[in-house]
């Protein structure tokens, strides 16, 4: 850590505040204005992950905190800089990721350049931070860093930018950093969480939802002791995927779909639904109604009502420390009618299976999303990109640990795929990694290819080329209208990936798919593997198949 016992920079200051906060690594592309802070970088034991665009930096300091819990931390230049962590910043806001942007500025006390490059860069990120401030004082960088890093950190998790001009961060001080210290959420009050309990003993069919919310802060064994002790039936959101093991006979299916699906029966047919970690960012597998369904909210805070989502109880505090209070509660299983979740899990589980094997080429969703479930072992990491495929893996991809499906169903961004899939391999060097992108999101951040082998990554690439923006172009026949003014020709992927120093594969045959993938891990380093897709299964699956199947049995 710098040594501190006499006046330094600003800059210095501000380096050994994200010392003190345990910071490892800073993500990004320094302009003029951070010379400073850069120096003051060198000379620490942060290392700097300098990428090809500012987003590729925000997209991977957004996942370092969503997969560690510790606000992930990137820098930029003013002006346009700034401007490109914009993406990062709402990806972080509305996917509560614990994100510290650090931009800089012209000197505030006397400049000459007029307003060059010169935006309300504070004011311009208000509406997508949880706080967003100019450094104005060196003095000030202790505090400002330590609230930061509270404000990113505590629930909900989300996005802070701090604004250090170029005079200040060369200004000398003699203030002393503030040490972090442990923040502990409290436990529910008993009365609640016997009211709860009552709901729960008293329902014929009730069913536990994961969100978004239980994804953190590790309370997934308290999840899971609980479900198998109550012996409840359970499904989640997509953000919600591998808190609680999917291969458990209880798990249902996830809400891959807003409506429509197998899952959405058995939702109709539950009587209470126990919402662990809702967030309202997430596309509700369920609304309320007057006389309905009732709803237990399990969560860090208080539900945000509305007129679909009004829960009967609120069990507010500590997720680890009320679902086990619950369940200690509620003792053993419960008497539960299981026997239509059982039906209903019977077949989704036949529906899903159904084109695993399917040797159609271009490859279709289904043989996809199986040749990757059999390559990734269950500690391993997918990172996907924003497309149709998304819905696909949500649905038909089991997760059996948390945060080993990386996915954006909260801003849903093109372009965050593979800086994400960078981040996990970066912190996860003994796990396989894939990053799964849309030929279009990929392109939108390819660059950071030449980024993910400089660090040495070992990290597979799968490109779907469709040559076309393909879920809205689905979307687009959805609903009726021309094909027309979507489509795009793409690189060679193979040439373009080798121009970065990867690795590049073709498929041609859907049977040489999961042998490539092996092959690309056993190498090691970076793969890119081109594979040509088919989507014509969209409608047919997941609207007229599920339209004329569901609710029948």
């Amino acid at each position: 850590m710098s040594d501190l016992s006499r006046p330094a920079k600003a800059s210095d200051l501000l380096v050994a505040a994200l010392e003190a906060e345990g910071v490892e690594y800073v993500f990004g592309v320094p302009g003029e204005e951070n010379l400073d802070l850069l120096e003051s970088l060198r000379t620490s034991n942060i290392k700097l992950v300098l990428t090809r665009h500012e987003q590729g930096a925000g997209f991977m300091a957004a996942t370092y905190g969503r997969l560690t819990g510790k606000p992930g931390v990137c820098m930029a230049t003013l002006g346009p800089g700034a401007t490109n962590l914009a993406t990062p910043a709402a990806y972080a806001h509305l996917g509560a990721m614990p994100l510290i942007m650090i931009t800089g500025q012209k000197p505030i006390k006397k400049s000459k350049q007029g307003r060059f490059q010169i935006i309300d860069v504070v004011g311009l990120f208000d509406p997508v931070c949880k706080m967003s401030r100019q450094i104005v004082h060196g003095n000030t960088i202790p505090a400002l860093i330590r609230e930061a890093f509270r404000v990113a950190e505590e629930e909900r998790p989300g996005a802070v930018l701090l604004e250090l001009p170029e005079d200040i961060a060369a200004e000398e001080t003699d203030a002393s950093v503030i040490p972090p210290h442990a923040r502990h959420y409290a436990v529910p009050d008993e009365a609640v969480l016997t009211e709860a309990a009552d709901m729960i003993r008293a329902a014929k069919m009730p069913l536990v939802l994961v969100g978004a919310g239980a994804n953190r802060r590790k309370a997934r064994a308290a999840l899971c002791d609980f479900i198998e002790r109550v012996q409840i039936p359970f499904f989640n959101t997509q953000m919600g995927k591998g808190v609680v093991d999917e291969s458990s006979d209880l798990f249902l299916g996830n809400a891959a779909l807003s409506d429509g699906d197998y899952l959405h029966c058995a939702i109709d047919r539950a009587d209470l639904i126990i919402n662990v970690g809702h967030d309202v960012v997430e596309k509700p597998p369920f609304f309320m109604t007057e006389g309905g369904t009732k709803v237990i909210h399990v969560n860090y805070k208080a539900a945000q009502v509305d007129q679909v989502y009004f829960p009967q109880a609120e069990v507010v505090g500590d997720l680890e420390g009320s679902i086990t209070r619950l369940g200690d509660i509620l003792g053993g299983p419960l008497d539960f009618d299981r026997s239509f979740f059982q039906r209903m899990k019977a077949e989704t589980d036949s529906h899903i299976a159904e084109g695993a094997d399917d040797p159609r080429f271009p490859v279709i969703p289904q043989r996809l999303v199986s040749d990757t479930r059999k390559v990734m072992g269950e500690n391993d990491i997918i990172a996907l990109d924003n497309g149709i495929y998304k819905l696909w893996y949500a649905r038909n991809y089991k997760a059996y640990h948390p945060n080993t499906v990386l996915l954006d169903n909260a801003l849903a961004t093109m372009g965050a795929g593979l800086p994400s899939a960078m981040m996990a391999a970066l912190l996860n060097p003994d796990r396989r990694v894939m990053a799964i992108c849309g030929d279009g999101g990929f392109m939108m951040n390819s660059q950071e290819l030449e980024t993910a082998v400089r660090l040495g990554l070992n990290l597979v690439v799968t490109v779907l080329n469709d040559s076309s923006y393909g879920m809205i172009r689905w979307k687009q026949a959805h609903v009726g209208f021309a094909d027309w003014g979507l489509e795009f020709n793409n690189p060679d992927f193979v040439q373009y990936a080798a121009s970065y120093g990867a690795t590049g594969h073709r498929i041609e045959r859907t049977e040489d798919l999961a042998p490539t993938f092996e092959a690309a891990f056993a190498a090691g380093g970076v793969h890119l593997i081109d594979v040509p897709v088919d989507y014509s299964e969209n409608q047919r699956v997941l609207i007229d198949e599920l339209s004329a199947k569901t609710c029948l049995i």
